[in-house]
């Protein structure tokens, strides 16, 4: 899988993980992809003090990116 194809992929996770966060006044941005394995992201809005964000950063964010991109080995929250 090419860079690119791979940076589609996540989009393509977030922009299904995204719904959920807005509905809670939250939102993600993908910042970077780091040696094809490892995802920088930065939670927005009501994300940012949200005392399950981490739970929702493991659970949800990181399970969906692994789900469109298998290789991808962890998901940092930059926020």
């Amino acid at each position: 899988m090419t860079s690119e194809e791979l940076k589609l992929n996540v989009e393509k996770a977030l922009d299904e993980i995204r719904p959920f966060l807005q509905s809670d006044g939250g939102d993600i941005s993908l910042i970077s992809i780091d040696n094809k394995n490892s995802v920088k992201v930065k939670l927005e809005g009501a994300c940012v003090g949200c005392t399950v964000n981490q739970m929702t950063l493991k659970s949800g964010v990181e399970m969906t990116i692994k789900k469109y991109a298998p290789q991808i080995e962890e998901v940092i929250n930059l926020s």
